[in-house]
């Protein structure tokens, strides 16, 4: 009975954060491509949305923030800065990155996660910090990533519900001060 509960619940979030919270942006202009995952909490600028283009098979983690505008003109200039921002396809952005105005996130890079975005990012390039700046290409992080996937623990399933306790404990020992994989689940 509790997993269909948690089923149901996590299909009213869906419903609720995704499909007619996107929709509302979408209404107002922003452009949302095909195959995108927006996870919860994430912030895009309501007032300037249509100044927001994201492409195909972009992922978009927890808290993060796309803003299209700066007020910290406002009291001097009178002014608010404003500009598009533009993530191209297969772009991948980490939980509560931000992404500042003028900013174009260049095709399958990865923004990590807290980084502070102020200037576009190129093509295939990963970057990080505040500001935010290129510390690899996206085909040197894969080999690394595919070097360390060999001599790491693999694990088929998912968080989704099919870990037993006894799995769930055996991943945490083996997970201590180190990394490992998990199957990809759509």
């Amino acid at each position: 009975m509790l997993k269909i509960l948690n089923f149901i619940k996590s299909r009213i979030r869906k419903y609720l954060l995704e499909e007619i919270w996107l929709e509302d942006y979408k209404k107002l202009g922003m452009k949302i491509g095909k195959n995108c995952k927006i996870q919860a909490g994430v912030t895009f600028d309501y007032s300037f949305c249509w100044l927001i283009k994201i492409g195909n098979n972009v992922t978009i983690a927890p808290e993060a923030f796309i803003l299209a505008h700066d007020a910290s003109t406002m009291k001097e200039l009178h002014y608010t800065k404003v500009g598009s921002i533009t993530i191209e396809d297969n772009v991948f952005i980490g939980a509560r990155a931000l992404i500042m105005p003028g900013v174009t996130i260049g095709k399958n890079s990865i923004v990590a996660a807290g980084s502070i975005v102020t200037k576009s990012v190129p093509e295939n390039s990963i970057v990080a910090g505040n500001p935010a700046k290129v510390i690899s290409t996206t085909n040197e992080y894969l080999e690394k990533n595919k070097k360390l996937f060999k001599q790491s623990s693999v694990y088929d399933y998912s968080y989704k519900g099919d870990a037993t306790n006894l799995k769930k404990e055996k991943m945490f020992g083996e997970l201590e001060n180190k990394v490992g994989y998990l199957l990809a689940r759509k």
